[in-house]
């Protein structure tokens, strides 16, 4: 009898394996395309549908504002999330209006200027301090850095324009919340003059830092009077 001979791998061919190397690399490339398209659809959704629904939003509010019949609150009945004031800045455009809420969370900075709950109202003594997106969200704040000294930030109420005039921008951490003080940078000062501070990220498509705005009050006028042109004027550097 015969001993049997011991069964030997078949090796495989080399077209097979090839074959399959091809499917999965044909695999892979699917994936990338699909995880690419989705980052290229959130991408669109992040800098450009936020912005559309955001002044969709922007619009409607200030449309209401301004309507027949008001939907102004006052500053000394505002409540979180309220709005109760518009920011409109001439440099950023003869269109252009935003309207403040009360409160600086996630989803008020969605929806426009937020107003830092600690600091005064507009036109008092003290420091007025907004905060706005410099992208996305219909990005409020992003010509920020464009401002100049002399150039003017109206604040629009039920009953008075509140202008004030740029003075100073710095740039700092954004854990540095001096800058909302009520004499800004200089902790335990007591206030003499009605401040605006403006901040927003820096630089744009990053929160590593915060640009911030100074301004000075400089006038007020009566809100059914109008703004006179020349506080419409750009500043000319």
């Amino acid at each position: 009898m015969s001993t049997p001979r011991p069964a030997r791998a078949v090796p495989a061919r080399p077209g097979r394996a090839r074959r399959l190397f091809h499917e999965f690399i044909g695999l892979l490339g699917e994936v990338f395309v699909t995880v690419g398209m989705f980052c290229l659809l959130f991408a669109a959704w992040q800098l450009w549908w936020t912005d559309v629904v955001a002044d969709q939003d922007s619009a409607q509010v200030i449309a209401s504002l301004e309507g027949a019949d008001s939907g102004w609150v006052t500053p000394d009945a505002v409540e979180m999330g309220d709005a109760f004031a518009i920011v409109r800045i001439p440099r950023f455009g003869a269109d252009y209006a935003r309207p403040i809420y009360e409160g600086t969370t996630r989803d008020i900075l969605k929806r426009g200027v937020g107003h830092y709950e600690q600091t005064v109202m507009p036109g008092q003594v003290g420091n007025f301090s907004l905060a706005g997106h410099r992208v996305t969200y219909g990005k409020p704040f992003n010509q920020i850095a464009e401002l100049v000294h002399g150039d003017r930030v109206i604040i629009e109420t039920a009953d008075t324009y509140y202008v004030y005039s740029v003075v100073a921008s710095e740039i700092v951490l954004p854990t540095d919340v001096r800058v909302v003080l009520p004499v800004p940078n200089q902790p335990g000062v007591v206030p003499t003059t009605a401040m605006l501070t403006m901040t927003s990220c820096h630089p744009e498509f990053s929160s590593r830092e915060r640009y911030v705005q100074h301004a000075v009050l400089e006038q007020t006028l009566p809100r059914a009077g109008g703004l006179p042109p020349e506080v419409l004027a750009v500043t000319t550097p």
